[in-house]
């Protein structure tokens, strides 16, 4: 049973891990707390509805889709609202929090009114149907392997090298020639990319359950939220090592816990609080302020 809990924790941290960095970049770049980030995730589940449940297309489009869709409604949330706020971080708060309930909204009316579906259970199938350890083993795989991507194109691509530039001075970087406006949208759009595709993955692997539209815990919005404070704000490595933490205690306190089932979400909020009083800055403070 440890081991099988083990495993499990391993699967969900790598997928918990995808739905936090876009949470991290946005911050790390432009120093944006995204509340829209759940708005994102949540489109790009629907949006796997739309292509795969509702016009019958392989599930694998439907991943397609939600990547895609995230990956444009992040680039058109910057474009459209964020790019004339940015240098008002109160304004961007509120923003982003009315767009992101905008987006549940939609989904809510659209799914209801439009394609006649429980808009708090979006019937999302899991990407592998056929075994649900092949389905991890997928998720897993192909979530570290967008982590490594995202490693090599911020470390060893000039596009990634003037992500870091930006994130360190956006005023430096554009005295060296770096177009800041590009550098943002290249950041919302990959953000809106990572928080489409967990999407449609978490949405198959635990169902599209009301607690994807929630703002409540296990939402994504508070995971996120609880992951990259823990890891601390704006390290990419930091989301992936608090991903992991937040993976396994939840895991173990709902298998060993008594009324573990309950705790869901919440255990995390509490280890959250334990590193706010301990270690603030999170584990890897220093680089998110650098």
């Amino acid at each position: 049973m440890v081991l099988d809990t083990i495993l499990a924790a391993t699967f969900i941290s790598a997928l918990y891990a995808v739905i936090a960095i876009g949470f991290t970049l946005i911050f790390g770049v432009g120093g944006i707390l995204n509340f829209a980030h759940g708005g994102f995730i949540t489109l790009g589940a629907f949006s796997a509805y739309i292509a795969s449940g509702y016009f019958g297309l392989p599930i694998f489009v439907g991943l397609l889709a939600g990547t895609v869709v995230g990956a444009a409604i992040g680039g058109a949330t910057y474009m459209g609202v964020i790019r004339y706020v940015r240098t008002r971080p109160v304004t961007i708060l509120i923003l982003t929090f009315v767009i992101g309930f905008f987006m549940m909204y939609f989904v809510r009316v659209f799914g209801r009114e439009i394609l006649n579906i429980d808009p708090l259970n979006i019937p999302v199938d899991p990407v592998i149907g056929s075994s649900s350890f092949a389905n991890d083993v997928f998720i897993f795989a192909t979530s570290w392997l967008l982590i490594g991507a995202l490693f090599y194109f911020v470390n060893y691509t000039r596009t990634g090298r003037a992500i870091i530039a930006v994130s360190m001075s956006d005023k430096g970087a554009s005295l060296v020639g770096i177009d800041s406006e590009r550098i943002n949208l290249i950041t919302w759009v990959l953000a809106g990319a990572f928080a489409g595709y967990a999407g449609v993955l978490l949405a198959g692997s635990l169902g599209g359950g009301s607690w994807l539209m929630s703002i409540e815990p296990p939402a994504p919005l508070v995971l996120s939220f609880a992951i990259v404070i823990l890891g601390g704000l704006g390290s990419i490595k930091g989301s992936v090592v608090g991903a992991y933490i937040i993976g396994f205690f939840e895991t173990f306190t709902v298998t060993f816990a008594p009324g573990g089932s309950q705790l869901a979400g919440i255990s995390s909020l509490v280890l959250l609080l334990v590193f706010l009083l301990v270690k603030p800055e999170g584990l890897f403070g220093r680089e998110a302020g650098e």
